[in-house]
């Protein structure tokens, strides 16, 4: 087998690929999609347990890929999920797999995941805040998330990352609160800007909170110091708190873009390789998986669909369109 790696025209290499096993959620939250959910993908249109543990083997051994972190929806409503973390680990035992998630349901199965290979989670939470959070998600789940979080750091399946949306009038002023309650927990924090990623197309850049208001947040109760690790092509900018060794990340995909670092590749539920969060074009994978093709034709197929990467998200760009598919149906 010939060893290729999935580079674009801009120098940079893809070795981070994002698994997405659903496009269900359990939770409703307001910046994701509306109250009564969305039309969900045919059963028959999303990859089977078989052909997603196919697609990483062929990302792990013939593309370069060495890191999985499976998204979805939400991956822990997928029937299939602890038996296709097992054979990921088996089939390429040198990835690094990981886990984003809300985390309901995470008490009842995270030491189970824990051994059959995950590495790690990250846990999508905006508010402690019982009634804050039931508002976001519209669902009252907070102490089942609480619950999962603490699995998870029990199962050892760390660093235990969280990553929490700031909304303008709903949780801009719990900035500081949820921080002091991660670095109590052990948990690592990071704030991601709303994106241009909601099924509803409700987003606008003046409602979004930015990274410059959630650092003058954090700044009126902490001290906050650029981290010494370098940052490489991981999303997050980290900063130590009050001299460290808590550290704080903000993500500020809108206003401090980072995609010339960028090294990931999504994958849809359905089959279809996506070379950016905010890309309007797919490529076919699984109609392949189901024609007959080879490991190296599929592999062939997923090089090309990388050639195409564009040098940046264009969120900044007049001609700028959200992308069709909602965050629930692409995957983190």
């Amino acid at each position: 087998m010939t060893t290729r790696s999935l580079d674009d025209r801009y120098g940079r290499v893809a070795t981070d690929l994002r698994v997405s096993l659903t496009d269900r959620c359990n939770l409703r939250c307001s910046y994701c999609m509306p109250a009564e959910g969305l039309d969900w993908l045919p059963d028959d249109s999303v990859l089977t347990d078989d052909e997603v543990v196919r697609l990483v083997r062929i990302g792990a051994d013939l593309l370069g890929i060495q890191e999985v972190r499976f998204t979805g929806g939400e991956p822990l409503v997928r029937r299939g999920l602890v038996d296709i973390v097992r054979r990921s680990h088996e089939v390429a035992p040198h990835l690094d797999l990981s886990l984003t998630t809300n985390a309901l349901g995470l008490a009842r199965t995270a030491g189970t995941l824990a051994a059959a290979g995950l590495d790690r989670v990250n846990v999508s939470l905006d508010s402690i805040r019982p009634e804050t959070f039931a508002a976001i998600t519209r669902r009252d789940r907070l102490q089942d998330v609480l619950a999962g979080l603490e699995a998870a750091r029990d199962a050892g399946l760390g660093p235990v990352k969280i990553n929490a949306v700031l909304m303008r009038g709903h949780n801009d002023d719990q900035a500081a609160e949820l921080l002091r309650w991660a670095i109590a927990e052990g948990y690592h924090l990071r704030f991601i800007e709303q994106m241009p990623l909601d099924a509803q197309h409700g987003w606008s850049r003046d409602g979004m909170v930015t990274a410059d208001e959630i650092f003058g947040r954090l700044e009126k109760e902490f001290v906050l110091t650029p981290a010494a690790e370098p940052r490489g092509s991981a999303p997050a900018e980290l900063f130590s708190v009050d001299g460290g060794p808590a550290t704080v990340g903000v993500i500020a995909s809108v206003t401090r873009p980072f995609c010339g670092d960028c090294d990931r590749v999504r994958l849809t539920a359905d089959g279809q390789v996506r070379n950016c969060l905010f890309a309007r074009e797919e490529s076919d994978l699984r109609g392949a998986l189901r024609g007959g093709a080879t490991d190296e034709e599929i592999a062939d197929r997923w090089v090309v669909a990388m050639r195409g990467k564009r040098a940046g998200h264009g969120i900044d760009d007049p001609t700028f369109l959200q992308p069709d598919r909602p965050m629930s149906a692409i995957g983190g």
